[in-house]
C-alpha cells in the first residue's frame, strides 16, 4: 500500500542527528586544515604581491634560468 503521507518528511532520530553533526564537524575540520595549509602557499602571494616579488627576487639572486630550464 502507498505511504500515508507521501510529501511529508520523516522524523530523524537523535542518534542519526548526532552522527550527521559528527560527520559535518570532521568534514569542516578537514576543510579548515586544508585551508590553513594552502594559505601561505597560494593565498598569501595573491594578497601581498609586492612582498612576494621582493622575497622571490632575493631567493633567485644569482640563478640563471637557462641553466635550470633550457629554452626550447
Amino acid at each position: 500500500s502507498p505511504p500515508a503521507h507521501p510529501g511529508r518528511a520523516r522524523a530523524v532520530s537523535a542518534g542519526a542527528m548526532a552522527g550527521l553533526s559528527r560527520t559535518l564537524g570532521i568534514f569542516g575540520a578537514f576543510v579548515a586544515v586544508v585551508g590553513a595549509a594552502f594559505y601561505p602557499i597560494y593565498f598569501r602571494p595573491l594578497l601581498l604581491p609586492e612582498e612576494y616579488r621582493k622575497e622571490q627576487s632575493i631567493n633567485r639572486a644569482g640563478v640563471v634560468q637557462e641553466d635550470i630550464q633550457p629554452a626550447g
